[in-house]
Protein backbone atom coordinates (compact mmCIF):
# COMPACT_ATOMS: atom_id res chain seq x y z
CA UNK A 1 0.00 0.00 0.00
CA UNK A 2 1.31 3.46 -0.85
CA UNK A 3 2.42 5.58 2.08
CA UNK A 4 -0.27 8.12 2.87
CA UNK A 5 0.99 11.69 2.94
CA UNK A 6 -0.37 13.49 5.98
CA UNK A 7 -2.96 16.17 5.38
CA UNK A 8 -2.53 19.43 7.22
CA UNK A 9 -4.82 22.05 8.69
CA UNK A 10 -4.12 25.37 10.37
CA UNK A 11 -6.89 27.01 12.41
CA UNK A 12 -6.67 30.80 12.55
CA UNK A 13 -8.29 33.60 14.54
CA UNK A 14 -7.26 37.12 15.55
CA UNK A 15 -5.16 36.41 18.64
CA UNK A 16 -4.74 32.60 18.70
CA UNK A 17 -5.81 32.38 22.35
CA UNK A 18 -9.58 31.76 22.13
CA UNK A 19 -11.16 30.33 19.00
CA UNK A 20 -8.31 28.79 17.02
CA UNK A 21 -6.69 26.86 19.91
CA UNK A 22 -10.15 25.48 20.77
CA UNK A 23 -10.66 24.41 17.14
CA UNK A 24 -7.16 22.92 17.06
CA UNK A 25 -7.74 20.94 20.27
CA UNK A 26 -11.19 19.74 19.17
CA UNK A 27 -9.89 18.60 15.79
CA UNK A 28 -6.84 16.93 17.35
CA UNK A 29 -9.11 14.96 19.71
CA UNK A 30 -11.44 13.91 16.86
CA UNK A 31 -8.48 12.72 14.81
CA UNK A 32 -6.96 10.92 17.80
CA UNK A 33 -10.26 9.24 18.71
CA UNK A 34 -10.61 8.01 15.12
CA UNK A 35 -6.99 6.77 15.14
CA UNK A 36 -6.05 9.12 12.30
CA UNK A 37 -3.31 11.07 14.10
CA UNK A 38 -0.63 9.79 11.72
CA UNK A 39 -2.53 11.25 8.79
CA UNK A 40 -2.78 14.83 10.03
CA UNK A 41 -0.57 17.79 10.90
CA UNK A 42 -2.62 20.19 13.02
CA UNK A 43 -1.79 23.66 14.35
CA UNK A 44 -3.31 27.07 15.01
CA UNK A 45 -2.12 30.65 14.61
CA UNK A 46 -3.12 34.31 14.76
CA UNK A 47 -3.53 36.99 12.12
CA UNK A 48 -2.32 39.57 14.69
CA UNK A 49 0.73 39.90 16.91
CA UNK A 50 -1.28 40.77 20.07
CA UNK A 51 -0.91 37.53 21.99
CA UNK A 52 2.28 35.90 20.63
CA UNK A 53 3.82 33.58 23.22
CA UNK A 54 0.72 33.46 25.43
CA UNK A 55 -1.22 30.35 26.47
CA UNK A 56 -4.91 29.94 25.53
CA UNK A 57 -7.45 32.09 27.42
CA UNK A 58 -8.21 30.54 30.84
CA UNK A 59 -11.94 30.46 30.08
CA UNK A 60 -11.27 28.41 26.95
CA UNK A 61 -9.01 26.13 28.97
CA UNK A 62 -11.67 25.51 31.60
CA UNK A 63 -14.30 24.88 28.90
CA UNK A 64 -12.02 22.28 27.30
CA UNK A 65 -11.28 20.64 30.65
CA UNK A 66 -15.00 20.33 31.27
CA UNK A 67 -15.35 18.46 27.96
CA UNK A 68 -12.24 16.33 28.51
CA UNK A 69 -10.39 17.80 25.54
CA UNK A 70 -6.64 18.21 26.07
CA UNK A 71 -5.34 21.62 25.00
CA UNK A 72 -1.82 22.97 25.03
CA UNK A 73 -0.77 25.73 22.69
CA UNK A 74 1.36 28.84 22.63
CA UNK A 75 0.04 31.66 20.48
CA UNK A 76 1.95 32.41 17.29
CA UNK A 77 1.35 34.47 14.17
CA UNK A 78 0.69 33.01 10.73
CA UNK A 79 3.91 32.79 8.69
CA UNK A 80 4.63 32.85 4.96
CA UNK A 81 5.64 29.21 5.28
CA UNK A 82 2.17 28.31 6.62
CA UNK A 83 0.61 29.29 3.29
CA UNK A 84 3.05 27.06 1.44
CA UNK A 85 2.94 24.03 3.74
CA UNK A 86 -0.66 23.66 5.00
CA UNK A 87 -3.40 22.12 2.85
CA UNK A 88 -6.16 23.99 4.66
CA UNK A 89 -6.22 27.25 6.57
CA UNK A 90 -9.56 27.49 8.34
CA UNK A 91 -10.43 30.79 10.01
CA UNK A 92 -13.21 32.08 12.21
CA UNK A 93 -14.65 35.27 10.71
CA UNK A 94 -14.59 37.63 7.72
CA UNK A 95 -11.82 39.84 9.02
CA UNK A 96 -9.55 36.78 9.49
CA UNK A 97 -10.47 35.73 5.96
CA UNK A 98 -9.64 39.16 4.51
CA UNK A 99 -6.29 39.26 6.33
CA UNK A 100 -5.36 35.74 5.22
CA UNK A 101 -6.36 36.32 1.61
CA UNK A 102 -4.37 39.56 1.55
CA UNK A 103 -1.31 37.79 2.99
CA UNK A 104 -1.65 34.80 0.67
CA UNK A 105 -1.59 37.10 -2.36
CA UNK A 106 2.00 37.99 -1.47
CA UNK A 107 3.03 34.33 -1.47
CA UNK A 108 4.14 32.76 -4.73
CA UNK A 109 3.68 29.14 -3.73
CA UNK A 110 0.49 29.34 -1.69
CA UNK A 111 -1.03 25.85 -1.67
CA UNK A 112 -3.41 26.34 1.25
CA UNK A 113 -7.13 26.40 0.69
CA UNK A 114 -8.31 29.34 2.83
CA UNK A 115 -11.85 29.01 4.13
CA UNK A 116 -14.13 29.88 7.01
CA UNK A 117 -14.30 26.97 9.45
CA UNK A 118 -18.00 27.82 9.74
CA UNK A 119 -18.50 26.96 6.07
CA UNK A 120 -18.52 23.32 7.26
CA UNK A 121 -21.18 23.87 9.93
CA UNK A 122 -24.24 21.67 9.34
CA UNK A 123 -26.24 24.34 11.22
CA UNK A 124 -24.95 27.04 8.84
CA UNK A 125 -23.45 29.26 11.52
CA UNK A 126 -20.88 30.76 9.20
CA UNK A 127 -19.10 33.00 11.70
CA UNK A 128 -17.51 31.83 14.94
CA UNK A 129 -17.70 34.97 17.04
CA UNK A 130 -14.78 36.01 19.24
CA UNK A 131 -15.72 35.18 22.87
CA UNK A 132 -12.87 37.27 24.34
CA UNK A 133 -15.13 40.04 25.67
CA UNK A 134 -17.93 37.60 26.45
CA UNK A 135 -18.73 35.11 29.20
CA UNK A 136 -18.15 31.42 29.90
CA UNK A 137 -21.23 30.61 27.83
CA UNK A 138 -19.69 32.30 24.78
CA UNK A 139 -16.73 29.93 25.05
CA UNK A 140 -19.16 27.02 25.26
CA UNK A 141 -20.83 28.28 22.05
CA UNK A 142 -17.44 28.43 20.31
CA UNK A 143 -16.67 24.91 21.51
CA UNK A 144 -19.98 23.52 20.19
CA UNK A 145 -19.50 25.27 16.83
CA UNK A 146 -15.95 23.92 16.56
CA UNK A 147 -17.14 20.38 17.32
CA UNK A 148 -19.78 20.53 14.57
CA UNK A 149 -17.50 22.16 12.02
CA UNK A 150 -14.47 19.97 12.74
CA UNK A 151 -16.53 16.78 12.45
CA UNK A 152 -17.95 17.87 9.11
CA UNK A 153 -14.54 19.05 7.88
CA UNK A 154 -12.91 15.74 8.84
CA UNK A 155 -15.63 13.79 6.99
CA UNK A 156 -15.10 15.87 3.89
CA UNK A 157 -11.30 15.98 3.98
CA UNK A 158 -10.71 12.28 4.57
Amino acid sequence: MAEQVPKSVLFVCLGNICRSPIAEAVFRKLVTDQKLSDHWRIDSAATSTYEIGNPPDYRGQSCMKKHGVPMSHTARQVTKEDFATFDYILCMDESNLRDLNRKSNQIKNCKAKIELLGSYDPQNQLIIEDPYYGSESDFETVYQQCVRCCRAFLEKAR
